[in-house]
């Protein structure tokens, strides 16, 4: 398979800036590689062991507006304990976690590509697992936004800063860390400097010189 001269061992986690093309790169890397890609699949699996509906998980993380309150709405529950046995948990903190369940599984059936949900904070003690970032200005980002999700001229920056706010507030959350800072990642590319493919290719050098090293 074109990209792996090696047996691939490592589970990749992909955290993205909304618009900077993480979610491409995370699928193209996964197909260049020839391993299971997750992301709206993560959440049929999860919702399909956990009972929830699939709608539950999805809205979760939009619900993230500020962190503050999100804290509040949470009952300010900072875990201490992430097993599912925990009492007193809100809806969204069993989502959370059924969710979590279901990526640690993901990690124990072998390599693949998971794009966001906490992924590299779940996974954070675990071997051979590689935590990436994307980012991007945001004049790329409004481009994308605008011709790939028909996103109009006018909203496109305040949804874009509102999404990447919701993403940053649920993560900072559930995993008591600061979602894009730079220690929580092995590596961090800005797609509009290298572009969506070559952002693909370094991941893939990246692997073959963690895996060898």
């Amino acid at each position: 398979m074109e990209g792996r001269d090696v047996k691939l061992k490592s589970i990749i986690t992909i955290s993205r800036q909304f618009g900077s093309g993480g979610r491409e790169i995370g699928e193209k890397l996964a197909k260049k590689l020839d391993i299971p890609f997750y992301d709206r699949e993560l959440i049929t699996r999860a919702a399909k062991e956990s009972g929830f509906s699939e709608a539950a998980f999805e809205n979760v993380e939009k619900k993230a507006t500020n962190s503050l309150l999100y804290s509040i709405a949470m009952g300010m529950n900072a875990y201490g304990s992430h097993d599912i046995g925990f009492t007193h948990l809100s809806l969204d903190d069993q989502i959370f976690l059924a969710q979590s369940n279901v990526i640690r599984k993901l990690a124990l059936e072998g390599p693949s590509v998971i794009v966001g949900r906490c992924a590299d904070y779940i996974l954070r003690d675990y071997k051979d697992v590689i935590h990436v970032f994307i980012w991007a200005d945001l004049k790329f980002r409004k481009e994308r936004a605008i011709k790939l999700y028909n996103y109009s001229e006018e909203n496109a920056e305040e949804s874009i800063l509102k999404l990447d706010k919701h993403r940053a507030n649920y993560y900072n959350y559930h995993s008591n860390e600061k979602w894009g800072r730079v220690e929580n990642y092995h590596l961090s590319i800005r797609s509009d400097h290298v572009g969506i493919d070559n952002a693909v290719e370094l991941i893939a050098d990246y692997i073959k010189l963690s895996e060898r090293g």
